[in-house]
């Protein structure tokens, strides 16, 4: 026999399964925290349904913890690749929103910042818009401001073109 011995691949090392098992765990809480309408977008196996559901019942940190192991535990029989994607598309389609949003709130502040050139805007990129009620929200927001109080036609200058965006 020879100084060199030949090793054989025994699987992966301890600490590979406990980063696997601490990945999947993530997932798992990560499934917890979805709303149930983006659970359903996701295709789950029934077990795992019902730890999830089961989950969602526990008010006690520790058991909610032991939960979500077992959540892992349930996901390593399971194919892990069409809810990973999933998972993903969900949060790109969170992203995407919540660019909308943002570039919707830019655009209202512009609208209250600059008046009557960017409501000209407005209704040029958004034909169904009425030019008179982008103008008395503008007017309606500028005399809160003088008055020091809070700005609910600021929301409703939101609402309104969000409203028009979806119409787009």
């Amino acid at each position: 026999m020879s100084n060199e011995q030949e090793f054989e691949y025994d699987g992966p090392s301890k600490s590979q399964v406990k980063r696997e098992m601490h990945e999947l765990q993530q997932i798992g809480k990560t499934l917890v925290e979805l709303s149930k309408a983006d659970r359903d977008r996701i295709p789950l196996g029934e077990k795992l349904i019902d730890a999830i559901d089961i989950a969602h019942r526990i008010k006690s940190r520790e058991a909610l913890r032991r939960q979500i192991q077992y959540i892992g535990k349930v996901m390593r029989t399971i194919d892990m690749e069409p809810i990973v994607d999933a998972l993903a598309k969900i949060e790109r389609g969170n992203l995407e929103l919540s660019h909308r949003f943002h570039k919707l709130e830019a655009l209202r502040d512009r609208i209250v910042a600059e008046g009557n050139p960017v409501i000209e805007e407005v209704v040029s990129t958004y034909p169904t818009a009425d030019r008179q009620q982008l103008r008395q929200l503008t007017r309606q927001i500028n005399k809160e401001k003088e008055n020091n109080k809070p700005s609910g036609a600021s929301k409703k200058l939101f609402q309104y073109l969000r409203e028009l965006e979806s119409e787009r």
